[in-house]
């Protein structure tokens, strides 16, 4: 027999190359990705620009319009001072209040008075001054130096402990000339600070003597010139105005810690009294620092004025000190002690700004944006602000008439280019979404082109693989349909040739695998005709149906030949489970073996399994046919030979002692059943139960034979 050709690969590919759909598709690809990526580029960069400096330019819009509706605040406050200090009432009352006071220094102060100032002094004013300040203090030092001083301190000062209180007294009932001047001018001066906001109002002589405070703290009666007023800013200011004669003097200070306020920062605006040709002293007016607060934060609405979530506008001065107060320590101060130390602030101020809820003259602001502002300069960075964070900020020297200030508007770097985040990835999600839409396209588009011939391939490929009855779809009128028209037509001819080939191919490998295993067949295709191979520890048996030709001797030979077929099958099937392997049938018997074909150490042990299942096999097909059927078996193990005998009439076919002895050992046996040979017994060791069956003649000399037991014969 011609050995049969090897089956045709079913793919075959060009090596080193792409397809037409593929190059077709790629050209397509890059033609579009090309060119959204050049349009992407250009628009994204002049998109991302246009945005930042849009950041860049927000930020500067709205520092200058808090700089500019803060130094309009503060102007309108200067100009206010000046006007104030001119109006008659003002200058009447200074007038008043100078010669009360002037009376009350002939006035000799008692022991009573003295001592209820310094009471007050002890027991209230100093331990909460101590407690704001961290310092210590002598009530000795504090009290006014002149008589009039200590009058009106005990008078008015020291009765109250309450602020408010003392500003609504109108008259302590003392019947001074100075009380007469209080209740005729305070109510007043009283409504300067309740209409206009004003923290405190002060008149000082042209002595520089405070003769008049709204709150009568214990400022009133204290010299400008002596401890503990000397050296302050409020000092300062007062010497400048008086000192330029005129009554169109006003002077802005900064902020400073003014110890009769507690120790609390306050800053002041200060204009000569008086009228033409006659200055009687000055007005003093105390900033208040809600106004300039108020201005910065938009009454706290930093949203609504455009500073997002985290944006500010704060005021620094000349010694990095911050004149405003800070919107995080508003909206987060559980955090920010911790934000502030982190940046180096100490931890002292950082409690102590948390403590007060302020952060004016306390939180320490060495910035870039600052620094440069400090310089002179004007402009918009990306740095660090004050509690670390990278912020924008925008930054310019402020012009607050008088103390030298900057302003900074700044916001969290990434709230202030969310835009130009947002804007990315727009532009990027949209790049991919248009290129995988034109890839889908592309794709599309290149299935189309390429489908005749896709389909005509798939054809070639389906003939290469052995299909038949193949014909590709030839609905276009090109090129391509009329490739595939003779295409069909080959194909049509080649499966009709197939056809018979397979026919052909198929009776004759059936006919081969009926003679012989598998394993020597794909020999035998191959021209080996001589065909012969010894085998070494082998199990073997051989078996026969005992009552057979009883049961078929009434039957006719197409129900015989089907009921050989079904035991044959059966122990097929059992043989393939436990891998025995068949070498050959006849209706005297059934020859297989264990071990032929793959070694097996326990072929022993799957040849007796083998026979105990064959024998349940036959029992239950004897009772189903209602017939007297049994299994007689023996097995051996040992070396065997198999090949193929003949030339024109070839059989496959197994020989040797094995086999010999097992051919005796099943016909030896009177009763059906299972007969082991000595060999076998010894392999199998104790899994099996078997009974001692005396010699019987082997073709070396007598042989021991054992029966399997019935228990281990059932299955």
């Amino acid at each position: 027999m011609a050995p049969t050709p090897p089956n045709p690969p079913a793919t075959r590919r060009l090596r080193g190359g792409l397809g037409i759909q593929s190059k077709l598709l790629v050209m397509l690809l890059l033609v579009a990705v090309v060119s959204i990526s050049v349009t992407g580029v250009i628009g994204f960069l002049n998109g991302r620009d246009s945005l930042r400096d849009a950041a860049f330019e927000q930020m500067t819009t709205i520092r200058e319009l808090r700089a500019n509706e803060l130094e309009s605040a503060l102007r309108t406050l200067q100009n206010g001072v000046k006007l104030d200090s001119r109006t008659l009432d003002t200058v009447e009352a200074s007038q008043a209040f100078n010669a009360g006071f002037d009376e009350l220094q002939d006035e000799p102060v008692t022991a009573e008075e003295r001592s209820a100032v310094l009471d007050y002094y002890s027991d209230y004013y100093i331990p909460e001054l101590e407690a704001r300040s961290g310092q210590q203090f002598d009530p000795e030092a504090l009290l006014p130096a002149t008589p009039a001083g200590q009058h009106l301190q005990a008078a008015y000062t020291a009765k109250h402990t309450d602020y408010d209180e003392s500003l609504a007294v109108v008259d302590a009932g003392d019947g001074s000339a100075w009380s007469a001047a209080h209740a005729k001018y305070h109510p007043y001066f009283k409504g300067l600070v309740d209409d206009l906001g004003y923290e405190d109002v002060l008149l000082i002589n042209d002595e520089g003597r405070i003769v008049y405070t709204a709150y009568k703290g214990i400022d009133l009666g204290l010299s400008l010139t002596e401890q503990p007023m000397t050296d302050t800013v409020l000092t300062a200011a007062y010497t400048e105005v008086m000192r330029s004669n005129t009554l169109d003097a006003v002077v802005m200070t900064d902020f400073e810690r003014y110890l009769p306020s507690l120790n609390v920062p306050n800053a002041w605006v200060v204009s000569p009294v008086g009228r033409t040709g006659a200055i009687t002293g000055a007005l003093a007016v105390q900033v208040p620092i809600d106004t300039i607060n108020s201005v910065l934060t938009g009454n706290e609405g930093w949203t609504s004025q455009g500073f997002g979530a985290t944006g500010e506008a704060y005021i620094v001065g000349a010694d990095n000190l911050m004149r405003s107060v800070s919107r995080e320590l508003v909206e987060h101060p559980d955090t920010y002690a911790e934000r502030a130390i982190a940046n180096g602030t100490p931890p002292e101020i950082a409690e102590r700004i948390v403590a007060v809820n302020g952060t004016v003259l306390l939180q320490p602001v060495d910035t870039p944006a600052a620094n440069r502002a400090l310089r002179g300069e004007s402009g918009t960075i990306v740095s660090s602000g004050y509690l670390g964070s990278t912020r924008l900020a925008s930054f310019a020297p402020l012009d607050a008439g008088g103390p030298r200030w900057v302003i900074i508007a700044s916001i969290e770097e990434t709230e202030a280019f969310a835009p130009v985040v947002e804007f990315t990835r727009v532009v990027l999600l949209s790049a991919g979404a248009l290129i995988l839409l034109i890839a889908v396209l592309s794709l599309l588009l290149a299935r189309v082109f390429t489908a005749p011939l896709n389909r005509l391939m798939s054809g070639v490929r389906r003939v290469a693989a052995g299909d038949r009855d193949v014909e590709v779809d030839t609905r276009t009128r090109d090129e391509f349909a009329e490739l595939g028209r003779a295409f069909n037509d080959l194909s049509r001819n080649l499966q009709t040739k197939a056809d018979l080939l397979d026919a052909e191919r198929a009776e004759s490998e059936r006919m081969l695998l009926s003679l012989m295993p598998p394993a020597v067949a794909d020999r035998y295709r191959q021209g080996d005709e001589t065909i012969v191979e010894d085998h070494t520890d082998v199990t073997v048996i051989y078996a026969d149906i005992v009552g057979f030709d009883d049961y078929t001797a009434e039957l006719d030979s197409s129900r015989s030949l089907a009921a050989l077929n079904e035991i044959f099958t059966g122990l097929d099937e059992i043989a393939s489970r436990l891998g025995v392997e068949r070498v050959r049938t006849s209706k005297q018997g059934y020859l297989a073996s264990c071990g032929l074909s793959v070694p097996r150490v326990d072929s022993a042990r799957r040849v007796v399994e083998f026979a105990a299942a064959a024998q349940a096999f036959v029992e239950r097909l004897s009772a189903q046919w209602n017939a007297k059927l049994s299994l007689r078996a023996g097995i051996d193990s040992g070396s065997v030979t198999t090949g193929l005998v003949g030339r024109n009439s070839v059989i496959y076919d197994m020989w040797g002692d094995a086999v010999n002895l097992a051919h005796r050992l099943q016909g030896a046996a009177i009763e059906p059943g299972v007969t082991l040979s000595q060999r076998v017994v010894d392999r199998l060791g104790d899994m099996f139960a078997v009974t001692d069956m005396g010699m019987t003649d082997g073709k070396t000399g007598p042989q021991r034979a054992w029966r399997l037991s019935a228990e281990d014969s059932r299955v």
